[in-house]
C-alpha cells in the first residue's frame, strides 16, 4: 500500500510503530532477562490494590519537596 492511498489513522499507527521500533534499537530494556524479587511484585500488588479501591497516593509536589526538587 502507498502512503498516499492510507487513510489518516492507517499513517498514524505506521509512524507510531516506527517511531517504536527505531527507539528499540537505540534505548534496549535494561531489565530485559533481569527478575523481580517478590518483595517488589507484592509492593506492586498493594499499590494497584489501593488505586482500583479508590485510594490517592502522595501528590508529586509532596514528593518533589520532601526530595528537594522544584
Amino acid at each position: 500500500m502507498l502512503i498516499k492511498d492510507m487513510t489518516a489513522e492507517q499513517l498514524k499507527v505506521l509512524i507510531r510503530e516506527t517511531v517504536e521500533e527505531v527507539l528499540e534499537e537505540f534505548l534496549p530494556d535494561p531489565d530485559e532477562g533481569k527478575e523481580v524479587r517478590e518483595e517488589v511484585k507484592q509492593q506492586l500488588l498493594e499499590s494497584m490494590r489501593r488505586t482500583k479501591s479508590g485510594e490517592r497516593g502522595i501528590p508529586a509536589e509532596e514528593v518533589a519537596k520532601k526530595l528537594g526538587l522544584k
